[in-house]
């Protein structure tokens, strides 16, 4: 997303040399700073100053100004989820959990890729195993997206703000003592619930490392369906949970 980022202002940049090398070229457009015509030194030195703000303004936006995060029912990318959590980082209290989410994301999209040129190396793409495991791979996927989703719904009940407001020293002389155990109960709770989604996410990381080691011992290990593997069958029973639950 960075990197996305960048080359559009590398792109930006671009364009805007480009545009003022026409306008100025001698001959061309008959433009010159420093000439006989006032008129034409004046266009001259309004176009750099303006190509200068573009280039600022457009710094601003594309570099320094945070991404606007999607709706949570609207995210569908990775970008899309990393925007929505980006939100809530610049918060003390939930900066450690969010910075754990994000690395999580990081290193799921690299598991993923591991696995599938892993099992590319052990099975032919039209082989029934490899599309067996590459459905759970996706099942896997899904579960741990749902997860961030969750997440993201218990802290979207909150202004953001509102997580710091809570955990402020100065709010509780403002506050009744049942009132504030009453709100200090209610924040612990959604924490709770982030800890739980952040902590369900590293148990799929742990069996995706766990499975990975299972697929690259296939060939000193017999197995007539790759459903029976015990990596398989963890995974399976994990992702036939989360939808009982909710159902």
């Amino acid at each position: 997303m960075i990197g996305s980022r960048f080359m559009k202002m590398l792109g930006l940049s671009a364009g805007v040399v480009l545009l003022d090398i026409i306008i100025l070229s001698p001959g061309l457009l008959g433009v010159e700073i420093g000439g006989d015509s006032a008129l034409e030194t004046a266009s001259g030195v309004t176009l750099l100053m303006s190509s200068l703000l573009v280039l600022l303004y457009g710094s601003y936006v594309l570099l320094l100004k945070p991404p606007v995060a999607l709706p949570v029912k609207d995210l569908k990318t990775n970008e899309d989820y990393i925007a929505a959590l980006q939100h809530y980082k610049k918060l003390k209290v939930l900066n450690k959990d969010i910075s754990l989410v994000l690395e999580q994301i990081d290193r799921m999209e690299k598991k993923l890729v591991t696995v599938l040129e892993l099992l590319s190396q052990r099975f032919d793409r039209t082989e029934l195993s490899f599309k067996k495991f590459i459905n759970v791979i996706n099942e896997v996927e899904k579960l741990f997206y749902l997860n961030i989703r969750g997440i993201l719904n218990k802290l979207s009940v909150f202004d953001a703000s509102e997580f710091s407001a809570f955990a402020s020293p100065q709010r509780s002389t403002q506050l009744s003592n049942k009132l504030l155990q009453q709100k200090t109960d209610l924040y612990m709770e959604y924490l709770a619930y982030v800890t739980g989604y952040v902590s369900a996410n590293e148990e799929i990381l742990l069996k995706l490392d766990m499975l990975l080691m299972e697929i690259s011992q296939l060939g000193s290990t017999d197995y007539e369906n790759v459903e029976e593997m015990p990596c398989m069958k963890e995974i399976d029973s994990l992702i036939k949970q989360t939808k009982f639950y909710q159902q």
